[in-house]
């Protein structure tokens, strides 16, 4: 529905992210869909967790000025996404 309505887009996603500019301060909003999450993880073979966390991760780099929306900015944010789970 929030794709629809804010995105305009008649697909499916896990993660929306709403940035929100305030004083140079990281803010924001993020919509995850826990069900289009479950599905991925069943389709990625992974843990609902380790899907979840993929994408609050990719959520948090959206606000931090990431886009995906080329072939190599999907290329860098996923690396990024990498990165920070190792850590996790």
């Amino acid at each position: 529905e929030y794709n629809k309505k804010y995105l305009n887009h008649n697909s499916l996603t896990d993660i929306i992210t709403f940035e929100i500019k305030e004083n140079k301060k990281i803010s924001g909003d993020v919509i995850i869909s826990t069900e289009r999450v479950l599905e991925n993880s069943k389709k990625f073979n992974v843990t609902f967790t380790n899907e979840l966390y993929r994408v609050m991760v990719h959520g948090l780099l959206h606000l931090l000025g990431y886009n995906d929306k080329k072939v190599k900015e999907k290329e860098e944010i996923r690396k990024k996404e990498n990165h920070y789970l190792k850590n996790i």
